[in-house]
């Protein structure tokens, strides 16, 4: 079936519009939904909003048809089939996600191919930090190429570890029932036959530790006054604001323990690994090309006018995309779900406004960089 849509692209005085207008409308009343609604393509509702079928004919005429909608799948159009596969008989190795992701984050090529080291070199770098996380990545590598038991093609180890990790969080399963589990799995398939299955939750959080992105833990006053961070602070143990201790029991033998701790997620290599991926290193300088093309609308903060008077008065930094803009939100809230019970822990988070509008604000794409516990509020001493 050949749908007329020329209609779209003529002025709202051509009688031709109104004509083909109707003729969509009457066409997309068989497609509504139960209450009577159905995407609107006007320029204004762009498929996200859904009209009412007897204000769609008025959302066309007054804001125009989307030209970006080409094929009209929500409208009757069928969606192009996709073109048919080629029959390879030869079998290829496939990259999975987890070993893409590994590609992204490590230099090691996918191949693994090395130069043998040398002696020399072998007594060199054997105490070699970068070496050390090399291996790791090896492991890694091995890992995400490992058959889960043998003939299985399409779940290598590494993913069965990251997808039951996912159901674990999901679920919100504990440790024992998540170890439980995995004690039945192992018994259902022993590894005498092949079975690679991970032994513990443990087993598991070390393998994603060398992929994962840490935290630093920093000692607080308890009146959110101090930061005992650095080499100057570090034997400190009284605040020198308020003269609080750090420690909940100064007379304690051994390992003290602190009465506040800070959890700071350091920013620099989450904007880094944003870099390192070949999914997101592109959507990085969006925002020097994608600007709304439409007067007086903002569909992103680069279409305002803070972001244009920060261009003015900062022109070296404006003048290289890559260089990144953040957003800062922060808000308390009580952990244990009682609000009898009073508690505030507030973390703070950055959004990274170079991304698109459909990621920036993605709850992903969201990076938490501290992580201020209770049990009161900091207030303004949040800026400590």
């Amino acid at each position: 079936m050949v749908i007329d849509k020329s209609w779209t692209s003529l002025g709202k005085h051509e009688k031709a519009f109104y004509t083909g207008l109707k003729k969509f409308v009457d066409d997309c009343k068989p497609l509504v939904d139960s209450a009577g609604n159905i995407r609107c393509p006007c320029k204004s509702c762009r498929l996200v909003l859904w009209v009412s079928i007897k204000h769609l004919s008025d959302h066309i005429s007054k804001y125009g048809f989307d030209p970006s909608y080409k094929t009209w799948i929500h409208h009757g159009e069928p969606d192009l089939p996709p073109p048919p596969p080629v029959i390879d008989n030869t079998r290829q190795p496939q990259m999975s996600d987890m070993t893409a992701c590994l590609n992204d984050l490590s230099y090691i090529p996918l191949n693994n191919e090395q130069n043998e080291p040398t002696q020399g070199d072998i007594g060199e770098t054997s105490n070699d930090p970068t070496q050390a996380k090399r291996n790791e990545f090896e492991e890694l590598y091995a890992s995400a190429n490992e058959e889960l038991y043998p003939g299985c093609d399409h779940v290598t180890r590494l993913d069965f570890m990251a997808k039951f990790t996912y159901f674990k969080v999901k679920g919100k399963l504990t440790d024992s029932i998540f170890n439980e589990m995995l004690e039945f799995f192992q018994n259902v398939f022993p590894t005498a036959k092949g079975y690679k299955l991970p032994p513990s939750y443990y087993a598991i959080k070390k393998t994603f530790k060398t992929i994962g992105l840490g935290y630093e833990s920093i000692h607080a006053c308890v009146n959110d006054c101090f930061l005992f961070r650095g080499d100057a602070n570090k034997d400190v143990h009284f605040c020198p604001v308020c003269n609080t201790s750090r420690w909940k029991d100064s007379n304690t033998p051994g390992k003290k323990v602190p009465k506040k701790v800070l959890r700071y997620f350091p920013i620099i290599p989450r904007l880094q690994r944003l870099y390192k991926s070949s999914h997101t290193a592109k959507e990085m300088t969006w925002h020097a090309t994608g600007k709304c093309t439409e007067p007086g609308k903002m569909q992103h903060p680069v279409d305002g006018r803070a972001w244009k008077d920060f261009d003015t008065k900062y022109l070296d930094f404006a003048a290289e995309p890559r260089n990144v803009r953040l957003g800062l939100a922060a808000d308390g809230f009580n952990p244990f779900g009682n609000l009898s019970q009073s508690y505030s822990m507030w973390p703070v988070i950055l959004t990274t406004y170079n991304l698109p509008p459909w990621l920036c604000m993605k709850e992903s794409s969201f990076m938490l960089t501290l992580l201020i516990p209770g049990p009161k509020s900091p207030g303004k001493d949040i800026d400590v």
